[in-house]
């Protein structure tokens, strides 16, 4: 339908946050890209990536050492924020930007910009955390755990409404069964044995409790 508000955005304008993620994710991205063609920095600048993995990744061993010597210095915990921004493949983060802007998108619209940045956040550290206990990986880098965090919030939300209309709430989860299920195909087709898809599931936990006490704090101080 013809909509007469002549002021209107002709496009949707995504909200700070998203915009925000999205730059930061694809600007490291970038460099990794530019200097793997060899168009900046010098004949190391191939191996850009690995190095960054190596300094900024989430690797298990480093996990337990800070767990069984109970040390825990800037450069062992700093990776479990920026393992995130770090990814292996092209086809990865464009799936992490799309998952973002849309699900981003939605969640600003409904907490605020601010909602956004804390659950890719702190899904991605719980996501760490819970892939440093939980399996025998070597190591996790990329967006997909602080990902699953917004799906999880996308999640509660959609739950919430069906709740208020008197439904089971089942619905709202088709969406991360999905998701864990082709993660599971494509698993069992590939032989991946990261076992990535715990950080995953718990970051898709973490970010629907998140937006549990996000709704509640906004009631509390309104």
């Amino acid at each position: 339908m013809f909509n007469p508000d002549l002021n209107q955005t002709p496009i949707n304008i995504m909200p700070k946050s998203v915009v925000f993620l999205i730059i930061l994710i694809a600007f490291v991205e970038a460099i990794l890209q530019l200097g793997q063609k060899g168009l900046i920095g010098d004949q190391a600048s191939i191996a850009w990536r690995m190095q960054l993995i190596q300094k900024y990744g989430f690797f298990d061993t480093i996990f337990e050492w800070m767990r069984h010597n109970s040390t825990y210095n800037f450069n062992g915990l700093i990776r479990f924020l920026t393992y995130s921004f770090i990814h292996k493949s092209t086809m990865e983060i464009i799936f992490v930007l799309v998952f973002i802007a849309t699900f981003g998108k939605f969640i600003a619209e409904v907490f605020g910009d601010i909602a956004v940045l804390l659950i890719f956040i702190f899904s991605g550290i719980i996501g760490a955390i819970g892939f440093g206990v939980f399996s025998n990986g070597t190591f996790l880098v990329g967006g997909y755990p602080a990902v699953y965090g917004l799906i999880g919030a996308f999640t509660w939300v959609q739950f919430s409404i069906q709740r208020m209309k008197g439904e089971t709430g089942f619905r709202a989860f088709h969406l991360i069964i999905f998701f864990m299920a082709l993660a599971l195909i494509y698993n069992l087709v590939y032989s991946n044995n990261s076992n990535e898809w715990i950080a995953e599931i718990i970051g898709f936990i973490s970010g629907f409790c998140i937006s549990i006490i996000i709704k509640i704090s906004k009631e509390k101080f309104i």
